[in-house]
């Protein structure tokens, strides 16, 4: 349960949100988008974003900013895309969820989402089903699928705890490039500070379904000032040395 959470996203910045299992973390995520069951689950207050307040907005009014406005990132490509349906239909799909015009007319945004995510947009790509891809491929196609309409705001919900490393650190390169290249605000759920400290321009810890610090990257791991932050940091005594000789090395 979320208790007094006050959360600010800026534009164009990349906000890292860090919680243990549990936190509050994807449920503040689905209260964002709306996609929280409203029978079962309360919501109080104001979540404003484009000079709206999400919490007073109709379902439909709000299905026409999730995927334009708003875009989400899942921790597992494989089971968020349809195993029965092509890259292209999926793809296409998306388009139209947001978009009026031919088929035809979809071609172009389509093919330009994938070589914003660094994917083939030829035919043979595109013809393809989900389990004919890596993991990491996979990924990048959601995330195609999720800056196709350029949303002002993406979140990012675990997006790379089910891949490897190596695919991880391109995924964490490939978010920060969108983020740098459209101006589109981020925000990077995560559990992993690793990858928090190398893509966040600042971070907010939850604990127990509260906010218990707020600040810039290098100010939380490095100075962290809540107990709780302290024992995170505790547990990865590397990570302030490695932020630390960053800085110095940028100087």
């Amino acid at each position: 349960m979320l208790r007094e959470v006050v959360l600010e996203i800026r534009r164009g910045e990349v906000l890292g949100l860090i919680g243990q299992s549990g936190s509050g973390k994807s449920t503040l995520a689905m209260a964002i988008l709306g996609l929280l069951d409203r029978k079962s689950a309360r919501c109080e207050g104001i979540i404003e974003f484009d000079g709206l307040n999400l919490l007073t907005l109709r379902e439909r009014e709000l299905r026409s900013l999730r995927g334009r406005k708003i875009a989400l990132v899942l921790q597992s490509p494989l089971s968020s895309l349809n195993p029965a349906l092509k890259i292209r239909t999926q793809l296409k799909e998306a388009w139209r969820a947001h978009a009026a015009g031919s088929s035809s007319d979809g071609e172009a945004p389509i093919r330009s989402a994938l070589e914003s995510v660094s994917l083939p947009s030829n035919e043979e790509f595109l013809r393809k089903y989900p389990s004919q891809m890596s993991v990491g491929q996979a990924q990048r196609v959601l995330i195609a699928m999720a800056v196709m309409h350029r949303p002002a705001l993406l979140i990012a919900d675990e997006a790379t705890s089910a891949l490897d490393v190596i695919t991880q650190s391109e995924i964490l390169a490939l978010f920060r490039q969108l983020n740098r290249a459209s101006g589109m605000a981020i925000l990077y759920i995560s559990h992993d500070l690793a990858s928090v400290a190398g893509i966040c321009d600042r971070i907010v810890i939850l604990h127990q379904g509260q906010i218990v610090e707020t600040g810039t990257t290098e100010q939380v791991l490095t100075s962290p000032r809540h107990e709780y932050t302290q024992r995170l940091m505790a547990a990865m005594p590397k990570m302030a040395e490695r932020i630390a000789a960053g800085k110095a090395a940028a100087v």
